[in-house]
């Protein structure tokens, strides 16, 4: 019988024995950081207005954090300021800014109650603020964070008009009020007649002629871009790369047919124009241009002043006795018709509502709130004419272009601006329609609303005879000797019977201000 055979043990190679001590420091190292509890703060890893310029359209930032937040500590710690401009370091100017916060897991949105002024500089700061991590007692959760500050501002306040004086005349012009800088966009063989912005900022459609044809009171205007050098850095939006200023490109001419009107929509996809057969003028009509399409015509029943609609899908058409909401198909049929309105004068900038002018038997106007959802509040009666209206950016108030009939032996409207309180005219409170701002008499004015809706733009145009020296027109062929922009600032004066009467501010020399979105 043979003998047992005797195992040998395998040992431990040198590499394995360093692997095992390694695993066991660092177990001991993960159990003694459990034991002892969490060390590391929680942080800000996103805010998605660091270092932006922000807009109208932009309501509200996003703060991501690190790790799952007490969500009362945070509100509770979180400040939003205007800063004292130029001062450094920055100091915060006045009481925080009020907003509406929400939260999704460790994303939190805070939502502002109204526009920030343009122009400014603001500070977030959050510091105090704690988590709240599941797993631990609660002797343990609350760590603090690490404290929070960041910078943002508004778009400078910028706006564009046509000039009036010496090189200027019939030129288009974009000022900085911000920065008190001025820039001409357009060269002298364009005499520019209408324009409107694009929403981004970086681009102005325009109708111009050359001076010559204008002298001899030829309808020659052909529609035109140009660019502004603007290139808003904004958090909702991402701008192609910026071009240089002062860049043109026709896009339409007038060989065939004579421009009339046009209009842009809000997402700057669509030109609607107005259009006559030069041979032939009952071949008059609406026009739509899409991006790298050639132009068509709608094809539809043809009417006066027209609006496209802010979902920029159709388009609001005086039509005889109404108002036609046509879609901008061709050939479409109606969406919509309106009988008793006769002009629309504006939309609230998300489509809510819009402001409508009734013609009424006794030979006054009514101006109308009109809903989406089909309500219709009558808002003023006037012996005298109702010619522009604007929604401020919470449709809280309406600022409006109003004229009153002055007694005596001569027809005399006299302008003026008014403010009107919405919510008081749905609950049927009747306030009276007070001026904000008597205007000089003149039949032609432009207003502009700033889009953070606190301060107005309005021109003063002194008109004379026409000759061959006068270029410049209104919109009703008055030749224009002289014109001034004044700038209106805005307070919430419709909570009062009496309204605050404003001082307007002598601007400069030029007319039909726009503000820059």
């Amino acid at each position: 019988m043979s003998a047992p055979t005797a195992t040998k043990k395998k040992s431990l190679q040198p590499i394995d024995r360093v692997a095992l001590g390694v695993m066991i420091v660092l177990s001991l190292l993960i159990g003694i950081l459990l034991l002892s509890g969490n060390h590391t703060k929680p942080r800000v890893r996103d805010f998605t207005w660091q270092e932006k310029q922000v807009g109208a359209e932009d309501t509200g930032f996003v703060l991501t954090f690190s790790r799952p937040m007490n969500h009362a500590s945070v509100e509770d710690n979180l400040k939003v300021n205007q800063l004292l401009p130029g001062v450094e370091p920055p100091q915060p100017e006045g009481e925080p800014i009020e907003g509406k916060i929400s939260w999704a897991g460790r994303r939190m949105a805070f939502t502002f109650n109204s526009p920030l002024p343009y122009g400014s500089r603001y500070q977030v700061q959050l510091e105090g603020a704690k988590d709240d991590l599941r797993g631990f007692t609660d002797e343990e959760r609350g760590t603090e964070m690490e404290p929070f500050n960041a910078v943002f501002r508004t778009r400078d306040r910028v706006f564009a008009y046509i000039g009036v004086e010496g090189e200027e005349e019939g030129r288009l012009i974009l000022y900085n009020l911000t920065q008190q800088q001025k820039t001409t966009l357009t060269p002298q063989d364009l005499l520019v007649k209408d324009f409107k912005i694009y929403p981004d900022g970086e681009q102005i459609l325009f109708f111009a002629t050359d001076p010559l044809s204008q002298s001899r009171g030829l309808l020659a205007e052909q529609l035109y871009t140009v660019t502004t050098g603007i290139s808003f850095q904004s958090p909702t939006t991402k701008s192609n790369l910026q071009e240089p200023v002062g860049k043109i490109n026709r896009v339409l001419d007038n060989q065939a047919y004579r421009n009339l009107k046009f209009d842009l929509s809000s997402d700057g996809k669509t030109i609607v124009v107005q259009r006559v057969n030069r041979k032939n003028a009952t071949d008059f009509g609406l026009w739509i241009i899409k991006p790298d399409a050639k132009p068509r015509p709608l094809e539809n029943e043809p009417g006066g002043d027209f609006l496209i609609t802010p979902d920029s899908n159709s388009v609001a058409v005086a039509q005889g006795q109404g108002v036609a909401i046509l879609p901008l198909t061709p050939a479409a049929k109606p969406l919509d018709f309106l009988p008793k309105f006769g002009v629309v004068l504006g939309f609230a900038r998300d489509g809510s509502a819009a402001t409508m002018v009734q013609f009424n038997a006794d030979y006054t106007r009514s101006l109308f709130l009109v809903t989406n959802q089909g309500d219709e509040t009558e808002l003023l009666r006037t012996t005298g004419s109702i010619n522009s209206c604007e929604f401020n950016p919470n449709k809280e108030i309406l600022y409006c272009l109003l004229t009153q009939l002055i007694e005596g032996e001569e027809y005399v409207e006299e302008p003026f601006i008014a403010a009107i309180a919405l919510e008081a005219a749905k609950n049927n409170e009747k306030l009276p329609v007070k001026p904000l701002v008597v205007l000089p008499e003149q039949r032609d004015i432009k207003v502009s609303l700033s889009s953070d809706g606190l301060a107005l733009l309005f021109d003063q145009i002194v008109s004379t005879t026409p000759s061959a020296d006068n270029s410049l027109r209104t919109d009703e062929g008055q030749a224009i000797s002289d014109a001034v922009l004044w700038l209106l600032p805005v307070v919430d004066s419709t909570s009062s019977q009496t309204p605050v009467q404003l001082q307007p501010e002598r601007l400069l020399p030029g007319f039909k201000p726009r503000w820059l979105p």
